[in-house]
């Protein structure tokens, strides 16, 4: 049902500036004080205030969605507060497209008011927010979250159904960061393994330019390191059950010279496999888009939520990678299949296997042609067995 006016509590933090970070946000009836809304989100890597414009962000959307036409604005932020009133100056690039976010929801509403409160009168949404840097920390407790009596909600559906397949994991017991540790050895025959080859060179690569959705060939080296990366997965796997591919001419390719030298099963194409969609980033150099995008891939190296301009979130390559990998478990159990894909899937897929933060999306390397192997087991348990293995690849 539509409320005329709200209130808007939000709040967001890191431990470490930058670091774990996460945000809350509440909506309450002016009158009454009552919960209409809560919002609150883990966002990986980020800095205090990266964190505190997510917060607001989530609020105005929350307050949008209950049809609000009047919102009061409450932080203890100064720094979003005067930049949000206009009175003083968004110096740090990284906020700038938080901010004209905000800004754009404000548009939507037919008046919003900023004001600055102070932390003890901020409790829920700074409640929210602890236990969301929790999460981001790996330190999350298992009960509610203190004076936060709704269920949180994340703002996003791709967040959302990232956690809806997090919680079916942790339900069905193969969810790695849930599965009870053991040094107990598994026989590898019982589980599935994934032999994951990060596709040849490119030109693309070679110039250090952003290679998502672009449809580009092989080099002739690239050619070369599809060939001896074939070799060495013959060597690894005695026997494969299946190749399967991003659609993308350089991985296609690359999964050609695999098929051939493991017997050639067909190699099929798999769409949650393909990279990332860098938007209008796409083709330029690293430089480029530092200079043209300064804010904008600030924003997007904070948060794993954060698409470049006309792109697509890690959260959301994550949740389709996520869906490749539960389907290959399934369909292969207890065989070896080899997974053709780019760099952002495979270190996505790496890190959800390794149950690690975000920030190991920045400080994992992966070579072109470079093979990562990890084997998943019926009862939930992840083995990594090896990361950017390149040896084949020294003679190149």
């Amino acid at each position: 049902m539509a409320v005329r006016a709200v209130v808007v509590e939000a709040d967001g933090g890191s431990r470490g500036n930058p670091g774990p970070a996460g945000y809350g946000a509440v909506v309450r009836d002016p009158a009454t004080g009552e919960v209409l809304a809560e919002r609150a989100e883990a966002i990986g890597t980020a800095t205090n205030n990266v964190a505190e414009y997510r917060g607001l962000i989530a609020g105005l959307e929350a307050a949008a969605e209950l049809g609000a036409a009047e919102v009061e604005a409450r932080m203890d932020s100064k720094l979003v507060v005067e930049q949000m009133c206009g009175r003083w100056q968004i110096k740090n690039p990284g906020l700038r497209p938080l901010a004209a976010q905000a800004a754009a929801l404000v548009g939507r509403f037919d008046s919003v008011r900023f004001g600055w409160v102070p932390r003890e009168r901020n409790k829920h949404a700074d409640a929210l927010a602890n236990a969301a840097m929790d999460a981001a920390a790996g330190l999350a407790p298992a009960g509610p979250v203190a004076e936060a009596p709704r269920a949180v909600a994340a703002p996003e559906p791709a967040v959302r159904e990232v956690a809806a397949r997090a919680a079916t994991a942790r339900a069905t017991g193969t969810d790695p960061a849930t599965t009870p540790a053991s040094w107990e050895p598994r026989p590898t025959e019982e589980g599935t393994r994934l032999i994951l080859v990060r596709h040849g060179e490119t030109e693309r690569t070679v110039q250090k330019r952003y290679s998502g959705r672009g449809d580009v060939p092989l080099t002739d080296r690239g050619r070369a390191q599809a060939r001896a990366t074939a070799a060495r997965v013959a060597a690894l796997a005695p026997s494969v059950a299946a190749v399967v591919s991003s659609p993308l001419a350089r991985c296609v390719a690359t999964a050609e010279a695999v098929a051939a030298q493991v017997g050639n099963p067909p190699v099929r194409p798999d769409d949650d496999l393909i990279e990332c969609d860098f938007g209008v980033w796409e083709g330029r150099t690293f430089a480029e888009v530092r200079d043209g995008w300064a804010g904008e891939l600030d924003a997007w190296l904070a948060s794993t939520s954060i698409a470049p301009p006309e792109g697509e979130s890690f959260v959301a390559v994550a949740e389709r990678t996520g869906r490749a990998v539960d389907r290959l478990r399934t369909a292969y159990p207890g065989e070896t299949v080899v997974v053709v894909s780019h760099v952002s899937p495979i270190k996505l897929v790496l890190r959800d296997a390794l149950a690690a933060g975000d920030a190991f999306l920045h400080r994992l390397y992966l070579d072109t042609a470079g093979i990562s192997v990890l084997d998943l087991y019926p009862d939930g348990g992840v083995a990594v067995r090896s990361v950017n293995d390149t040896a084949h690849l020294a003679d190149l």
